[in-house]
């Protein structure tokens, strides 16, 4: 029924305003007047809100608000507003703007190859290291830029070691820890990340066994990587473990679950180390020989040799958006907080300062995020306040041009192609909670932010072990929230903007 309404009513409503008041020829027959339905009885055809909440079978608590964006705007509607639920990867939008008040559209972040020492006749007598500059998006292609670079300032020879440096950005083994050990979105953080601190496992059968790669490829370049090792080990479950044994991530997959070939992502927790071997490599195809790398402690004091630069940060913040990286997201929350002047020594410290930030500056006095991506749920934000925040004519400047398209679908899910109403939003999902927030551009020109909050909290407890990964009900539960938030967007679209 729902579905049915948005569509219709929406067409319907567009016909009606684009009907002209008069008829070029005279009719031949007296005809009676037609009544074409108004604005209003639209609005009084929609389904209220607490009607799609019932319709909706979906189990846990839903918070909502919509708000009139522009100075001014006040919340049009909400259904426990006030209430603190998991934002997920909504948390991202509050990352975007604080990342952007404290360094800035224009702000890209380097990673430089530092000579310590003297070079004569193309020989460096002392170390090289590669410094990280907290850069999110370094990836093997422009790593071997770095080395091409190297090569054309006339080094040939390194006497010294080989050193990584990542403390531009304090570390962590992983963003959160409730989450499998496998996620390749859920990898190590420091200030030097490569291929968003992800290695490329790949498995092929080969015989009566398998031939195994792990390799930190890009469209360019497949070097292998050993700070990273998978070995198959005869069992059905479970299918990854990992263990950390001195400076290699040990990985085992289980032969049961292999088929006949396949390939996946799986995170970093060497993240110094691993750019430092695969620098190395791409060094040596230019006729650089370096030391296996070891990690430095303190920042490198010396001459740069060669330096690569990210996309400036706009450019970076669409694409986490668009992708939802979390590592993205961490590296630019804590190069912000330090921007602010604080001195995080952990993700928790870091979006701790981001609070502080939202109630100062935001209004957002209950916000109380652990991170600044969102995997961790203990993260709370309150509908109303996030909505509120969105509505501010300076957030809606900036934020509506680098966030997501979000299609209005029909009954079978395809996208609405002519649909009336248009989303500019970031969506965030966990198991059991499911975030919609951006904008709503009504068909009378009628901009609306708004906020869905979703979350089954008791069901998340209850997950632990492999149920983690892909637990039972977890995927009708979304599309039930997914759906839902479909219905509440078409709502708002015909009650507000008729």
């Amino acid at each position: 029924m729902t579905k049915r309404f948005s569509r219709r009513s929406f067409l319907t409503l567009t016909a009606a305003s684009l009907a002209t008041p008069g008829l070029a020829n005279a009719p031949s027959r007296s005809l009676r007047p037609v009544l074409r339905p108004s604005a209003q009885s639209l609005i009084n055809a929609a389904p209220t809100a607490e009607s799609l909440i019932r319709d909706s079978g979906l189990s846990g608590k839903i918070s909502y608000a919509v708000a009139r964006a522009g100075e001014g705007g006040g919340i049009l509607e909400g259904h426990n507003a006030a209430a603190g639920l998991p934002p997920a990867s909504v948390t991202k939008v509050l990352t975007a703007l604080y990342a952007l008040h404290y360094l800035g559209p224009t702000h890209r972040f380097v990673t430089s190859l530092v000579a310590v020492g003297t070079v004569q006749n193309g020989v460096l007598k002392g170390d090289l290291v590669l410094r990280g500059g907290g850069d999110p998006t370094l990836d093997t292609n422009r790593l071997a830029d770095l080395a091409r670079t190297l090569k054309a300032s006339g080094i040939r020879e390194v006497t010294g070691r080989f050193l990584v440096w990542g403390g531009a950005l304090p570390a962590t083994r992983q963003i959160d820890d409730k989450q499998p050990a496998e996620a390749g979105y859920n990898p190590a953080v420091s200030g030097l990340a490569l291929n968003y601190n992800r290695v490329h496992f790949e498995w092929k059968r080969s015989g009566n066994g398998y031939g195994v790669t792990m390799d930190a490829r890009s469209d360019r370049y497949r070097p292998a990587v050993t700070v990273a090792e998978m070995q198959i080990a005869n069992r059905a479950v479970p299918v990854y473990t990992y263990k950390s044994a001195g400076k290699t991530d040990q990985w085992t997959v289980a032969r049961g679950a292999l088929g006949n070939g396949g390939a996946r992502w799986l995170p970093v927790r060497q993240p110094e180390l691993y750019a430092g071997e695969v620098f190395r490599t791409l060094a040596r195809a230019h006729g650089v020989q370096l030391k296996a790398p070891k990690v430095a402690r303190d920042a490198p004091r010396g001459t740069i040799v060669a330096r690569q630069q990210s996309p400036d940060l706009r450019t970076i913040l669409k694409g986490m958006l668009k992708y939802s990286t979390n590592l993205t997201a961490e590296m630019v929350g804590l190069a912000a907080s330090q921007a602010r002047g604080a001195h995080p020594a952990s993700l928790r410290q870091s979006a701790g300062a981001m609070n502080a930030w939202a109630k100062e500056q935001m209004g957002m006095q209950a916000a109380a995020l652990v991170d600044h991506s969102g995997l961790g749920e203990a993260s709370r934000l309150r509908a109303d306040e996030t909505a509120l925040m969105l509505a501010k004519a300076g957030q809606h400047a900036v934020l509506q041009p680098i966030l997501k398209d979000i299609p209005l679908r029909d009954e079978n899910g395809r996208p609405i192609k002519s649909h009336p109403v248009k989303v500019k939003a970031k969506t965030g999902t966990l198991h059991f909670v499911s975030a919609l927030a951006g904008y709503l551009n009504a068909p009378d020109g009628k901009v609306l932010a708004f906020a869905i909050f979703e979350a089954d909290v008791n069901a998340r407890a209850r997950l632990i072990g492999p149920n983690r990964e892909r637990p039972k009900g977890a995927r009708t539960w979304n599309g039930r929230a997914k759906r839902l938030q479909q219905a509440l967007i078409a709502r708002w679209g015909t009650v507000y903007g008729a």
